[in-house]
């Protein structure tokens, strides 16, 4: 397992956007599970929407990239330093967002690799919550210099 403070010395991310809390299973160049709580506390929730709030499907799909880019990192030759690198989506394709996800929710992130050459990744992304499939695309991403 990979806590929040760990994935915070691979992704440049932070407080409001990392939006992963824990990575649950790492099988290098393979999967990658994770998960975000969602909370009615989170920032998001003051404009979408107030009296019915729910979670954006483009932070979801952010959050599948951020878990997916833990993989990358985690799968890369040791010799490279995280710190002077990110990773930058380029495409999502066939994105659908399944069912609503709300405060009180665990969202379960499931990222596959369906290639990768070099710094270029593709990940078949799911989200789930309490099993159901909530979301799920094709992720692309590159690992670039800082």
């Amino acid at each position: 397992m990979i806590d929040v403070m760990q994935i915070q010395e691979i992704l440049p991310h932070r407080y409001p956007f990392l939006l992963v809390d824990k990575i649950t299973e790492l099988k290098i160049s393979e999967v990658v599970k994770g998960y975000k709580n969602i909370s009615i506390s989170d920032y998001v929730f003051m404009g979408h929407f107030p009296g019915h709030p729910i979670y954006p499907g483009v932070l979801i799909l952010e959050g599948m990239a951020q878990t997916g880019g833990v993989l990358a990192f985690e799968s890369m030759d040791n010799k490279v330093n995280p710190k002077e690198k990110v990773v930058y989506f380029t495409g999502i394709d066939g994105a659908k967002f399944r069912n609503p996800v709300r405060p009180g929710d665990r969202l379960d992130y499931e990222m596959r690799v369906v290639k990768n050459r070099g710094a270029l990744w593709i990940f078949e992304g799911k989200a789930f919550v309490e099993e159901n499939l909530v979301a799920e695309a094709e992720l692309k991403a590159m690992i670039v210099d800082k």
